[in-house]
């Protein structure tokens, strides 16, 4: 049978990631393949000193698309001698074996960036059902993320411009990101932005709609995997572009005007949470306790940098719940700085914001959307302005688990949220967030803890951590309390699980909302995975 081949001179070395970290290209060498039933390979090499090096130095190997571009990954991380033994899956394929050699002489990391669109269709429920359904996409929805590479294993960090991903879709986003980039799932940070003219998916609590005939009330699964394959093959994509990183840049600079936190105290005298995104300056109350400081860490490849991540603890509305779907004015502040710089990838946290709104500076007028927006953008300038960078030296990666108890009183036990979903008088929203409390409770009920994650710089110089869900503005303060002498980012809206989780002030001074599937008093099993993750020992 006739033979195809394809031979390539030796081609400038590159970087790329395969497995578990980062590896060098170091030479082509020239593949022919049978086109008989059962081919196998058959390597040319150039000399003997070639196949001395590759065998006995080499531990993982790439196939490479034989194409003009060669850019197509298609098998990674197989071992060098189990290829020449191998059968090709690929008849009749010329293929160009990339032989690659771990970087242990050079050492370093190494980041790849990558960003999809994530923006639900027409039609598709927003906040999870609880807003009008989407009737128009006023701007897109993007997943936005980096992979860090050197490490013990490769650290995957994204930011998702959707309102909450609970209990099995968090699962489902962080298993695949983590197979596209050869890590471990518990590696994966993921964090989503909340806008609430966006997605909550539960894929338990579809389910059980479900079984009500209420297909699409929370989310459509189909969509929801088309966008968690798409961001993985991005992510996928990036890694033969990553970076060198020599440096870790850190700014931080205060946010004028947005943030007001929910509780507010009456004329009266009583303590109400009544202050909504745009509930405007009621009763002429102050901000309340809020995190004036937006933060921004950033990596660097000498005097460039690569990508920057931005943080601010406030609800990300301006206006909303009309069927308008928009990253809203976090968006806009961040695409402001991506048009700033095209060079420095941008991405954005909500922080610790269960409990912090923009309400006092809002009335809910579409107009105000640009004006937050301005603000945010001019936090964001103001921090880039003041970072200061030192050298990456290293890189520590440390997850707590986090065992929250189930919130089991009145409307809060399994059989009332049962009756609840199955009551057809019930409203829409009462029903999916009983599927959304039966989703939670089955979860806890099996043992799986929630993952507290955190980046740790330099031997704590800086450290980024994600608490889950709408954690309140408390626990980043307290964070920060944890470790005085680092700079300390914290994001919330990690797994949405939870829903609200208040600090013990707050549940001592009477909060009581529904969307919230945890026990009150949770501060201390809260403070003790923070501390846990942090490293700080002995908390």
């Amino acid at each position: 049978m006739p033979q195809s081949a394809f031979s390539v001179a030796a081609l400038q070395r590159r970087q790329t990631a395969i497995g578990t970290g980062r590896v060098s290209l170091l030479r082509f060498v020239h593949v022919e393949m049978d086109n008989s039933r059962n081919p196998a390979f058959k390597l040319r090499l150039h000399s003997e000193a070639d196949f001395r090096d590759l065998t006995g130095a080499t531990d993982s190997g790439v196939m490479t698309r034989a194409s003009p571009e060669m850019t197509q990954t298609m098998i990674a991380a197989w071992p060098f001698k189990r290829i020449l033994k191998s059968r090709s899956p690929w008849p009749g394929l010329a293929m160009l074996l990339a032989v690659s050699v771990a970087l242990s002489d050079e050492g370093g990391f190494w980041v790849a960036t990558f960003e999809t669109d994530i923006t639900i269709p027409v039609g598709h429920a927003c906040m999870g059902g609880g807003v009008a359904d989407a009737k128009e996409i006023v701007d897109p929805l993007f997943a936005k993320g980096f992979v860090l590479l050197g490490t013990s294993g490769p650290i995957v960090v994204v930011s998702l411009d959707w309102c909450q991903a609970n209990n099995d879709s968090y699962d489902r986003w962080r298993e695949v990101l983590a197979q596209a980039a050869g890590t471990k799932a518990e590696h994966v940070m993921l964090s989503t932005v909340h806008q609430h003219d966006a997605p909550i998916c539960d894929l338990t609590a579809q389910r059980l709609l479900d079984a009500h005939g209420l297909q699409g009330w929370n989310c459509d699964p189909g969509f929801h995997e088309q966008a968690v394959q798409r961001t993985a093959a991005a992510l996928k994509a990036s890694l033969g572009s990553a970076r060198r990183v020599t440096h870790l840049g850190a700014g931080q600079a205060k946010v004028e005007q947005v943030a007001s936190n929910r509780r507010v105290v009456r004329p009266d005298g009583r303590i109400t949470w009544e202050r909504g995104s745009s509930s405007g300056n009621i009763y002429g109350a102050p901000e309340g306790e809020i995190d004036p400081w937006l933060k921004t860490l950033s990596l660097w490849d000498g005097d460039q940098a690569l990508v920057a991540w931005s943080s601010y603890a406030v609800h990300p509305m301006s206006y909303y719940g009309r069927g308008g779907v928009s990253a809203d004015f976090p968006g806009m502040a961040r695409a402001q700085r991506q048009r700033d710089d095209p060079k420095v990838f941008q991405i954005y946290f909500t922080g610790c914001a269960g409990d912090v709104t923009a309400g006092k500076y809002n009335n809910g007028s579409p107009t105000n959307r640009a004006a937050l927006a301005d603000r945010l953008y001019r936090g964001m300038i103001s921090a880039w302005q003041a970072t200061k960078r030192e050298p990456l030296r290293g890189v520590d990666f440390r997850v707590a688990r986090l065992n929250l108890p189930v919130r089991d009183t009145g409307e809060f036990t399994v059989e009332a949220m049962q009756a609840t979903l199955a009551n057809t008088n019930a409203t829409r929203w009462k029903r999916i967030s009983a599927a959304l409390g039966l989703s939670w409770r089955q979860r806890v009920d099996r043992g799986q803890p929630i993952d507290v994650p955190c980046l740790d710089f330099n031997g704590g110089q800086a450290l980024f951590a994600i608490l889950p869900a709408e954690s309140f503005v408390g626990y980043q303060l307290a964070a920060q309390r944890l470790r005085p002498d680092s700079f300390v980012m914290v994001a919330g809206f990690g797994d949405g699980a939870p829903g609200y989780i208040p600090t013990d002030p707050c549940w001592r001074d009477g909060y009581a909302d529904d969307y919230c599937w945890v026990q009150p008093m949770t501060g201390r099993l809260m403070l003790k995975a923070l501390a846990e993750a942090m490293g700080v020992s002995g908390h």
